[in-house]
């Protein structure tokens, strides 16, 4: 435990030297022309709160391990938990599949260190940056499987056959597959090529780093969805518990987060009218967020009532 959070914790400062230095004015991994340096006062909000963000990553490592975080509340553990699992699974996903493409002689959309006016960060950026990502995910990831077993276990235990056939939240789980159609489709026209409802500059970015991530929203998605009927229509019976749970936490933190990141990152600063995002664009991020959050309520919905029934029967046994 303690070599994991030495390396959750190491993994995450050199991303908050670069921020820090970034909001104290330095251009380090920086070239000229980048669009970054467009807004100063955008910059230093966006450094600012991811500053704050992977700062958590610190306090996460610590709660996870200290005897002091198995009396933290399970909201303010496991919401945080949640939400870094969301923004960390499609980077720990995303990268290294990229880099395997780049392999392999695809085409690519990161930018080059030497690729003059307009990159928008040195190429050895992307690598620190998304190398800590990486190990931190997987850090924080044992940890919190190490964490979670000990003081929650109890409610995944056993398989889909042995819980109540009485599933609650179906209304819930069935409309966020009805409201999953929609970034769906918008998701399977992209990665088909087609450039319905994408803005100018992303029509002109589609290399194969866009349909490498267009393919895995698609993943994240159906793992939501999926999750979510498996939880409420108790089928597959011979599957584990944890199963239907984990496709649920992680499909729909990844389109929660990202969607609400991407929504927050289309809408702020963006002046050039090519990147401006359009209404296609803008309804897939927020539907993708409605969605994961109905898959979330329920799977919480799900644990909360698994806790109720395990509880009444300690107190019962007979």
């Amino acid at each position: 435990m303690k070599a994991l959070r030495a390396v959750a914790i190491a993994a995450a400062l050199p991303y908050l030297a670069l921020k820090l230095a970034w909001i104290a004015g330095s251009r380090i991994g920086i070239p000229e022309g980048s669009t970054l340096l467009e807004h100063r006062a955008t910059m230093i909000f966006a450094n600012a709160l991811t500053l704050l963000m992977d700062a958590s990553v610190i306090v996460l490592a610590l709660l996870l391990t200290r005897p002091w975080g198995l009396r933290a509340p399970a909201w303010l553990l496991a919401f945080p938990m949640w939400a870094a699992t969301g923004l960390l699974l499609p980077i720990m996903a995303g990268f290294p599949l990229q880099l395997l493409v780049k392999a392999l002689g695809g085409s690519v959309d990161q930018p080059s260190a030497d690729a003059g006016s307009g990159a928008f960060l040195d190429d050895w950026v992307f690598g620190v940056v998304y190398g800590g990502f990486i190990l931190q995910g997987l850090a924080l990831g044992a940890l919190f499987v190490r964490y979670a077993r000990d003081r929650w276990g109890h409610l995944w235990r056993g398989r889909v056959l042995d819980l109540s056939r009485g599933g609650s939240g179906r209304g819930t789980a069935v409309a966020a597959a009805l409201l999953a159609v929609v970034p769906a489709a918008l998701h399977l026209l992209w990665l088909t090529g087609s450039a319905f409802a994408l803005n100018e500059a992303r029509i002109e970015e589609r290399t194969t780093d866009f349909y490498v991530l267009e393919a895995l929203d698609m993943v994240y998605l159906g793992s939501a969805v999926a999750g979510g009927l498996l939880i409420a229509f108790r089928w597959a019976p011979a599957l584990p518990v944890m199963v239907p749970l984990a496709l649920a936490w992680l499909g729909s933190g990844a389109i929660v987060c990202w969607g609400g990141w991407l929504l927050l990152a289309s809408v702020v600063g963006v002046d050039d009218i090519a990147r401006q995002p359009t209404a296609g664009m803008l309804l897939t991020y927020a539907v993708q967020m409605i969605v994961g959050t109905l898959v979330a309520l329920l799977g919480a919905r799900f644990l909360g009532e698994r806790s109720g029934a395990v509880t009444a029967a300690a107190r019962c046994p007979g």
